[in-house]
């Protein structure tokens, strides 16, 4: 048996810092094109201040499950907070000490952009591509059009998943072939998954599924597929603690149904794949922006489909059944999105166009890096004329009114292609890959570019130190009303709106608390109760119902909440300082933010911080006695029974203690934490919170990693047999490993 190699080759090597510093040269042409490309909507919304929320509590040593005064959005074992995810709480922990979030953001997305495209890189390794095409898929997939236009300028926990995905992928070939152990199989694998968002968790699933198909094809074995998905398996459980709370708590929450339906928002026509290599392309789907596209989300890589013609077909067919994951995999998320437009919580199969990039990407470089041809140029070059024609028309025919524009780029791929095969001629595969890898740059700057202003962006302001200066000084707890789809665009920006008013998660960056924040989940019953949308946005008849009396307590919403202060939006109420303020409360002047909002306080100050949680009380006495974000202990007494009600929504994981015996928990208008306590009643009552499922999630995790460990003890004992039967005769797979290949097998 052949010596196996330890370490990568020095041109592994080489390539994978090309490509690296591709992606970093990709990045600074992405923002030369806009600065705060990769700081904007979701990002600067939800993610960015959720960070330096998280590690404030984390530097506490706090791990913030549960904050009650973030009410719809406090429950962050069912947020996109990435809990169980160590390079997340790493971000975390990092962000308060950085003032410039745009910059933060940016630098995080980087290296996870740097992550994704050595991880693609490894890929094509695997399957034997040459180093050079390898690192151009690499260079190529953080500038894929979903990536770039969404994952990475919006939806982070998404990109983070499709990076460590990227490796699971790699690793479980690496193992099915036994060239690795099942270890990083495990750890990328629970990586994609405790990302905290569902897609990146399904979609490893399906990759694994489709790698173990191929696997089995190419092998015409079956254990080692068996043993990857038995590792996969592991992981999916040692995961399983990241959405058993999301799972449980679903019924209380807008997620609460399972249906499917297909009502065509953000599906994708099979047809709009063929826009994959025209940088041009704006394709036709609905949208928030209607029909055509504003920006090319759907754009691979510009030689993706031109360079096909350049596949020595006969060489490739032959190879056929060793690449029978990456098509199957892209051939599934080809279906997938294109619908149905929601299967639970999967909604927008768009969302999933990175998927089709990634198996498209490792498909056609694999064939490329191991069946490119430059033989008979002049016939093969008149049939990449022919697809570059087809996929001009089919961009044209979804935006026709930008016909110029996709006249140029069909001449400047042309241009492109002309220019490889030359070099590849003349050069070398080296060279052509270089110039490859190059021209993403230009074409990324053109494309972002040319989609400014972007209509995503939020425009929240980036330095946390100039947010705070500008922002009233708010102590205690915050409820604010207001509709964030009032601020005319010139005015987001500081001094403006945002020196008066929070959307989204924007209270976090300010250190202050107010209720609620960006959710996607959400709240049901609390939503309904202050019409309340996922990003604090109300309703006009909002202050009305905050301050309605619930019937069962006589108490007012606000004051079930302990709210120290409202916030009116004054364009959603301009006339609200007209009138009285209600019983209790009094308006109160901050000089400079009058323009944009009017300021209800309490005549008695504060009430947050009293009584620890206790909300209200009926035929009994209580008395905090401690509290923290999960607990309220409360001394009790009630002759004849009563209720007492806690500031606390209802979520489910509630567990509510008298004495060290267990009693039932209520709910008071389907929101608050309640306790009916029978008469003669006395002693330590305590209400706790813990995630719903926590138990089995431990249960699985320690199943998982028991899992993994009898797998790698199984790896290192056949290997051990392996290399004492140093006369054995080489298996099929070793006799199968071509010249190509002997890059991947270097690749650990």
């Amino acid at each position: 048996m052949a010596e196996r190699s330890t370490f990568p080759s020095r041109e592994v090597c080489t390539w994978g810092v090309i490509t690296a510093l591709g992606v970093i040269a990709g990045y600074g042409a992405v923002l030369l094109a806009n600065v705060r490309h990769f700081y904007t909507d979701d990002t600067e919304s939800q993610y960015a201040p959720l960070w330096v929320m998280l590690g404030r509590y984390l530097r506490e040593g706090r791990l913030p499950g549960m904050i009650p005064e973030h009410w719809m959005a406090g429950n962050y074992t069912i947020e996109e907070a990435g809990l169980l995810n160590p390079p997340q709480l790493l971000i975390d922990l990092i962000a308060p000490s950085v003032d410039n979030l745009a910059l933060y953001a940016t630098v995080v997305k980087l290296i996870f952009a740097i992550i994704l495209a050595l991880g693609v890189y490894r890929i094509c390794l695997a399957y034997g591509a040459k180093a050079p095409w390898a690192a151009v898929a690499g260079a190529a997939i953080p500038f894929t059009g979903w990536l770039l236009f969404f994952d990475e300028s919006s939806w982070m926990t998404a990109f983070t998943g499709t990076a460590w995905m990227a490796h699971a992928w790699a690793s479980g070939v690496r193992y099915a072939r036994g060239r690795s152990g099942p270890i990083p199989t495990f750890v990328f694998l629970y990586l994609a998954i405790s990302v905290q968002y569902i897609f990146p968790a399904v979609e490893a699933g399906l990759m694994v599924v489709a790698v173990a198909i191929g696997e089995l094809v190419y092998q015409k074995a079956w254990r080692p597929s068996v043993r990857l998905l038995t590792v996969a398996g592991g992981a999916a459980l040692a995961g399983l603690a990241t959405y058993l709370p999301s799972m449980l708590s679903a019924k209380v929450t807008w997620r609460g149904t399972a249906q499917i339906n297909n009502d065509q928002f953000l599906t994708v026509p099979w047809s709009e794949s063929l826009n994959a290599s025209l940088p041009s392309t704006l394709p036709a789907f609905s949208s928030w922006w209607g029909y055509v596209q504003p920006m090319p989300v759907v754009y691979i890589a510009w030689f993706l489909i031109p360079a096909l013609a350049f596949v020595d077909w006969r060489k490739a067919l032959g190879a056929a059944r060793e690449l029978v994951a990456p098509g199957l995999f892209a051939v599934m998320a080809l279906m997938w999105t294109a619908g149905p437009g929601a299967v639970g919580p999967l909604r927008w199969p768009a969302r999933v166009l990175p998927m089709i990039a990634l198996g498209l990407l490792v498909l056609v470089c694999v064939l490329l890096g191991r069946f490119a041809t430059v033989r008979d140029w002049r016939r093969r070059g008149i049939a990449a004329a022919v697809l570059i024609g087809l996929l001009w028309v089919r961009t044209f025919s979804a935006a026709p009114h930008e016909v110029i524009r996709h006249v140029v780029a069909a001449f400047g791929v042309a241009a492109l292609g002309a220019v490889a095969v030359w070099l590849g001629r003349s050069r070398g595969v080296a060279a052509a890959c270089a110039l490859i890898v190059v021209s993403v740059f230009p074409i990324a700057y053109l494309q972002v570019r040319d989609a400014q202003p972007t209509p995503m962006g939020w425009n929240l302001p980036e330095n946390r130190s100039e947010m705070k200066a500008a922002f009233p000084d708010f102590p205690g707890t915050t409820l604010q009303l207001g509709d964030r789809m009032l601020i005319p665009p010139q005015e987001r920006n500081l001094p403006g709106a945002y020196g008066s008013l929070v959307f989204g998660n924007y209270a976090k960056d300010l250190e202050l608390t107010y209720v609620s924040g960006y959710t996607p989940n959400g709240h049901y019953w609390f939503g309904e109760t202050l019409c309340m949308r996922w990003d604090t946005s109300v309703c006009p008849d909002a202050y009305r119902r905050a301050f309605a009396t619930e019937p069962t307590t006589g108490r007012t919403i606000v004051d079930l909440m302990k709210v120290d202060r409202v916030v009116l939006h004054r364009a959603l109420y301009p006339d609200a300082r007209d009138q009285p303020a209600p019983p209790g409360w009094r308006w109160v002047d901050y000089p400079g933010h009058e323009k944009y909002i009017s300021v209800l306080e309490r005549t008695d100050g504060s009430i947050s911080a009293r009584d620890g949680r206790i909300a209200a009380t009926q035929g009994v006495t209580a008395t905090s006695v401690g509290e923290s974000d999960t607990t309220s202990r409360v001394r009790v007494s009630s002759t004849e029974g009563g209720r007492i009600v806690f500031a606390r929504l209802g979520w489910p994981g509630y567990r509510v203690t008298l004495d060290g015996r267990e009693t039932p928990s209520t709910l008071v208008a389907k929101t608050f934490v309640a306790v009916d306590l029978p008469a003669g009643s006395s002693g330590d009552l305590v209400v706790s919170w813990q995630p719903p499922g926590w138990r089995i999630g431990v249960a699985a995790a320690l199943l998982g990693l028991l899992i993994v460990g009898l797998s790698q003890w199984a790896y290192l004992r056949g290997r051990r047999r392996l290399d004492e039967g140093s006369g054995a005769e080489p298996s099929p797979l070793d006799a199968a490993v071509t010249p190509e290949t002997h890059l991947a097998d270097a690749a650990r």
